[in-house]
């Protein structure tokens, strides 16, 4: 096997009993997960944008709690990314290529951090597995690989937010 779960070597030569086939097969989820975690794995500055992304969106939401409107969030998170020198687009364009055509259907971003992470506000109670979708379409036609759901409805902002890698 290309990778083993941390201590499954040592399980089996303290046990001279022999592994079951439902252990082996649980052994070979997990190397096929850490093969596709590798191959996502995203390069650091992207990881460190990420980094400080979350954290302006914690201390937007310790500020303001939640409750305002998502335009409100925006503004205050673009100039809390704009304050730790990010360059910060808001309500940019997305257009949408079918068949070869180019089409501006109306779809933008919400924020767009250094060309390389989506955000996509939100303030509702919950989100929906649509949300998550609309930041997989923002990403997939943009050709950036990271982004976050923020959803500011939530008493704790850890449970509004999402991320999303291609």
């Amino acid at each position: 096997m290309l990778f083993t779960k941390p201590g499954a070597q040592n399980r089996r030569r303290k046990s001279n009993t022999k592994v079951s086939k439902v252990h082996e097969d649980r052994e070979d989820i997990w190397d096929v997960r850490m093969i596709e975690h590798l191959a996502t794995r995203l390069p650091d500055e992207i990881e460190h944008l990420a980094t400080i992304v979350v954290d302006a969106g914690f201390k937007i939401h310790k500020a303001l709690g939640p409750g305002l409107l998502e335009s409100v969030y925006e503004h205050c998170l673009a100039h809390e990314l704009t304050k730790r020198d990010l360059k910060v687009e808001r309500q940019v364009a997305q257009p949408i290529v079918y068949d070869g055509v180019t089409l501006e259907v109306g779809y933008r971003i919400d924020l767009l951090i250094n060309r390389s992470v989506i955000i996509e506000v939100k303030s509702v109670e919950a989100t929906t597995p649509t949300h998550a979708a609309q930041l997989l379409t923002y990403l997939r036609f943009s050709g950036c690989r990271l982004g976050f759901v923020m959803n500011f409805g939530t008493p704790l902002f850890k449970n509004g937010v999402r991320r999303v890698v291609t």
